[in-house]
């Protein structure tokens, strides 16, 4: 990971932050090499983080797995919050729905799920840092112009209510913060 790419994970990290109530146990989805852990360590109880690429070891109460969520999660662990941090925009579009349903078992009854989806217009960008050596663009091949607006349906429908959306980063950066509604069913 380039030092670019370091610097755009820890302002979303920072973003989703406040988000994230002392003592939760979270699963972090995407977790790329567990910053989200070092960074917020002492205010995070415990924490699963999951990736399809290689995850760091496990550290203290924090649990890293490679593969895919939900099927690859230790079987009946709950959690306070979900994070998404850039990571919608890498989930196939056939699998994004399945996995904002299996969200809604994931979650404790009053669990939140905080992520975060770059415009599209950031491909163009990604590219140029990756000329100027300043940017690796993690997993770019992947991005396929997933718009954020859609985040809000993708999880509404599923059983979500949305309790904040901003963007940042210029604009080119969206934050969404989904509770899960009270007597959502469980699927």
């Amino acid at each position: 990971m380039r030092q670019g790419d370091s610097v755009l994970q820890f302002w979303r990290i920072r973003k989703a932050a406040p988000y994230i109530p002392h003592g939760a146990h979270v699963l972090d989805i995407g977790c790329s090499d567990g910053a989200l852990f070092r960074v917020l360590g002492e205010r995070i109880a415990s924490g699963v983080g999951i990736d399809t690429a290689p995850v760091p070891g496990d550290h203290g109460s924090f649990r890293f797995i490679q593969g895919y969520a939900p099927e690859a999660l230790p079987k009946g662990d709950r959690y306070d919050v979900i994070t998404m941090l850039a990571v919608l925009e890498h989930v196939p579009p056939d699998a994004q729905r399945d996995l904002a349903v299996a969200c809604v078992s994931l979650l404790r009854p009053r669990g939140r799920i905080v992520c975060t989806v770059p415009s599209p217009k950031v491909d163009s960008l990604i590219h140029l840092g990756q000329r100027l050596r300043i940017l690796e663009g993690m997993a770019e091949p992947e991005h396929y112009g997933f718009e954020p607006a859609d985040t809000v349906r993708l999880f509404t429908d599923c059983g979500f209510a949305l309790r904040r959306a901003r963007r940042f980063q210029l604009g080119l950066n969206n934050l969404f913060v989904f509770a899960r509604r009270l007597g959502a069913p469980v699927r």
